[in-house]
């Protein structure tokens, strides 16, 4: 399987990874902070779908590896990021839907699903980002969410992960020849 995404259309990307089950456990490195903030972001979600939340990404402690960042990164990297979202769905163990980016374009934000589907003892994480306002956008956010859902492979296998940047580097620049 090609774990690059696939462009379904010109607003929306989508990956899909097989991991190693029970999908509770693919479920908790979705929606506890302290799983997720291991190969993603920090904070809790909110109890109520419409409810706002904050992630807070901190790159460096992804992996007890350390890579240099890009330097158009340096910043985030050192610093770390904070975003806000909205909770649209949560159906638990099997669909987690939030807004993502920034919900200041007369559209709104763009949106992110996590759908989980049991494949016997494996789970099949399917993400879908849509509603992506443009072409920069989708290239940032295919090379960023590859890395993430390789670190979180590395994660649900019981291993540690190389350094985010190291991983990142594999891909970036690839999604512009892949949605040329």
């Amino acid at each position: 399987m090609d774990n690059h995404a696939t462009q379904i259309d010109k607003h929306t990307i989508q990956f899909v990874r097989v991991l190693p089950g029970p999908i509770e456990k693919v479920w908790a490195y979705l929606t506890d902070s302290d799983k997720r903030s291991q190969w993603f972001a920090f904070g809790p979600l909110p109890a109520q779908v419409g409810e706002s939340f904050q992630l807070r990404f901190k790159h460096s402690e992804l992996s007890p590896h350390s890579a240099a960042p890009p330097e158009r990164m340096r910043e985030i990297h050192e610093k770390g990021h904070a975003s806000s979202h909205v909770l649209l769905k949560r159906e638990p163990p099997h669909l987690l839907v939030f807004t993502f980016g920034p919900d200041n374009r007369a559209e709104g934000p763009s949106e992110v699903e996590f759908r989980l589907e049991k494949e016997g003892d494996k789970v099949r994480l399917t993400l879908t980002h849509s509603k992506i306002p443009d072409r920069p956008y989708m290239l940032g956010v295919s090379g960023g969410w590859h890395a993430h859902l390789e670190v979180l492979q590395y994660r649900t296998e019981g291993k540690v992960p190389p350094a985010f940047w190291d991983v990142w580097r594999k891909t970036d620049g690839a999604y512009e020849k892949r949605y040329a």
